[in-house]
């Protein structure tokens, strides 16, 4: 089939639906972790858990169902970071979580951000094993961090796995992305 050929997904679909109420979801969930009380604190957990339940389910349905767009390419790791971002800086400013593993956290993620949108010009890197094992330490761990009562040894162990491995497949991206550009390069003739 050549690309003319391919059908046209409209980017109003319900993966990108879901991308978009992850987004939405961010200010709640802030608002929620920020007000007094254990109501607003299991709240915060709540909206928290829905929104990270969109991320798998947008990319499952997108994929079942070839709902794959450029949107969706653009807004998924958008909002993925937004929700992580949001909570690990707000737990930051709450005194829960230390600020050098929000700004490593955060700053591998941006990093990575961006070298996709330079990438993706040139082909898109697929998500490795690591990269699913990161986001679901990374999941865990702010759930552990939200959630009271959670014994803070249990926190700092998954939190300290969730930064070696967002630090280390932050490493693996930048070799894959390197040696893909080499690649392009090589069939360009430079």
């Amino acid at each position: 089939m050549t690309k003319d050929e391919r059908r046209v997904v409209s980017p109003w679909n319900i993966a990108n639906v879901l991308t978009v109420l992850r987004l939405v979801l961010v200010p709640f969930f802030v608002v929620c972790l920020f007000l007094p009380g254990m109501g607003w604190r299991l709240g915060a957990l709540a909206v928290f858990g829905v929104a990270s339940f969109t991320d798998h389910l947008d990319g499952e349905l997108a994929r079942r169902y070839g709902l794959i767009t450029d949107f969706g390419k653009i807004a998924d790791p958008i909002a993925d970071k937004a929700l992580t971002g949001a909570a690990l800086v707000s737990l930051s400013i709450l005194g829960e979580l230390p600020w050098w593993v929000t700004v490593t956290v955060l700053g591998r993620e941006l990093g990575i951000t961006a070298l996709r949108f330079v990438l993706l010009r040139h082909a898109v890197i697929p998500a490795s094993y690591g990269g699913k094992v990161k986001t679901v330490l990374q999941i865990t761990a702010i759930v552990l961090y939200i959630l009271p009562g959670v014994p803070d040894p249990i926190r700092w162990v998954v939190m300290g796995a969730a930064v070696v491995v967002t630090v280390a497949t932050g490493v693996d991206y930048v070799v894959r992305a390197i040696k893909l550009r080499q690649v392009a390069r090589r069939a360009r003739g430079e």
